[in-house]
């Protein structure tokens, strides 16, 4: 009868021969999983964003992330003028710019 009350008390890790180091390896396994599946890529992406913004330049044809096409005609540190038609231009911020025209945008919107 001791020795069905005694397997799932060894099953669960309630032993005295167990190292704090063998303890500690599946929480780090799970921080590495964490960090190379989530964290990693998240930074790559976020890299090539503001790699895109620092490279926009004057007669860039640009798409912003709420749609509106144009052409940008100023750039500042924190916002672009667009050109948007004949005489018409708009100032939007610099982290609003989606992507070039005809391409993949670099910047993706999230939808709700």
């Amino acid at each position: 009868m001791m020795m069905v009350i005694a397997g799932p008390v060894f099953a669960m890790g309630m032993t005295d021969g167990g190292s704090p180091l063998l303890q500690i390896v599946p929480f780090a396994l799970i921080l590495g999983i964490f960090y190379f599946i989530i964290l990693l890529p998240a930074k790559r992406k976020q890299q090539k964003v503001q790699e895109f913004l620092d490279n926009l330049k004057v007669n860039d044809r640009v798409i912003t992330t709420g749609g509106i096409y144009g052409q940008i005609t100023r750039l500042d540190d924190q916002k672009v003028q667009i050109q948007v038609a004949d005489k018409v231009r708009i100032d939007v911020s610099k982290a609003a710019i989606g992507g070039y025209q005809g391409q993949a945008p670099v910047v993706e919107v999230a939808n709700p």
